[in-house]
């Protein structure tokens, strides 16, 4: 199988990469020790100080550049942000997570969490930092579940577990974390070394460009293992669904909701408590996804295909959504809804955290210029 093949290589390379990086490190330090034996050895005679000097300058400088390359490996994985869920909270949603885990045949999901972001991730990380049993994070945005319905959501777990159950198990799950500590790594030599940072990016663009590559295979594969426990049309619907509404509210949502900072100090909406009366009252259903992006915004290959050609992938054309589908409360109205108020009090308070300086500072400008045209126009009365 492809995918298969192209991990394995990845694989290799990111493993063999990583054991690099100790042994050059190791070969600076002896370099230094050398060096300083060295010196020590021919100007010891007759320069003694000297002796000590270059000998002292060789060491520390290549034990420095050792401890500097080995730091790069310890990057750690960001830890899953958002709120945790427990069986008491969402007893439905975890059973029906605990079903699709089990058909799937998916492993185990230790956490699930709630977070602000329009789409649903599986995550895996070490317990104990680079060691320990590796935990799995359910991940799933509220805005997402504010846009589907509840069988819809079905179609969506399906498309994440099924990543645990095709690519994420035994050994599969510990290569995806070596890739993904060698691509951390990259960044890091980046940072720590700016001149090689750029050299190893030429170097190594075959190796993104496959990273790439291989993200792209893995979610075809992921929905075609998704639609064997769920209807086709069902999943393809639900593609459609989640595409609109991701364009929705990235194109009209919030930047409505950010444009009131030109006419007020703080906004009149909290953004996600009356994200699904804004999602009822402003949302505007497209029968196809002839609107949709067809590209990725002129990158020659995203790693994440588009709707369409998701949908071509899997030879299904694309329709308008089934009018029965509209009977269907919400998957966070089903789901969450005696927790909304409180997973929307929860992320209004962040959200204002992080935009209240932008929000302010244009507040500020525009009430400034408005002043500077009231006086421009009562000077031209005058």
């Amino acid at each position: 199988m492809l995918r298969k093949r192209l991990a394995l290589r990845l694989t290799l390379i990111a493993t063999i990469a990583l054991m690099l990086i100790p042994l050059f490190a190791a070969a600076a330090l002896g370099i230094g020790v050398l060096g300083a034996y060295g010196a020590w050895s021919i100007l010891e005679p007759k320069w003694p100080a000297a002796a000590i000097f270059f000998g002292t300058l060789s060491f520390v400088s290549m034990s420095f550049f050792a401890v500097r390359l080995l730091s790069v490996l310890f990057v750690p994985l960001p830890s899953p942000e958002g709120v945790r869920l427990s069986q008491e909270d969402a007893p439905a949603l975890h059973q029906l997570i605990k079903n699709m885990v089990w058909t799937l045949e998916a492993g185990r999901i230790d956490h699930v969490l709630v977070t602000p972001e329009m789409n649903a991730a599986v995550l895996q990380r070490p317990s104990s930092g680079f060691l320990g049993r590796v935990k799995t994070y359910l991940l799933i945005g509220l805005p997402l579940m504010h846009s589907i319905t509840a069988p819809q959501l079905v179609a969506v777990l399906a498309h994440e577990l099924a990543h645990l159950a095709a690519q994420r198990k035994g050994a599969g799950k510990h290569a995806a974390l070596l890739r993904a500590w060698w691509l951390r790594t990259l960044d890091r030599i980046g940072d720590v070394f700016p001149v090689f940072g750029a050299r190893v990016d030429v170097w190594l663009a075959r190796f993104y460009g496959d990273m790439a590559r291989l993200a792209r295979i893995e979610e075809f594969e992921a929905d075609a293992y998704a639609i064997k426990v769920v209807d086709t049309d069902l999943f393809s619907e639900t593609l459609i669904e989640v595409s609109l509404k991701e364009q929705f509210l990235s194109n009209d949502y919030w930047p409505r909701v950010l444009a009131q900072s030109c006419v007020r100090a703080k906004p009149l909406v909290r953004p996600f408590r009356d994200l699904c009366l804004g999602m009822s009252a402003g949302f505007l259903r497209r029968a196809a996804v002839s609107d949709m992006p067809s590209d990725h915004g002129g990158l020659p290959q995203s790693m994440h295909p588009t709707t369409k050609e998701r949908l071509s992938a899997l030879r299904v054309l694309p329709k308008p959504q089934k009018a029965s589908s509209y009977d269907f409360p919400t998957a966070a109205d089903y789901y969450l809804s005696p927790l909304l108020l409180t997973l929307a009090w929860v992320f209004d308070r962040a959200w204002w955290r992080d935009v209240r300086p932008d929000w302010r500072l244009t507040y500020r400008k525009a009430c400034r210029a408005h002043c500077r045209k009231a006086r421009t126009a009562k000077h031209d009365d005058a």
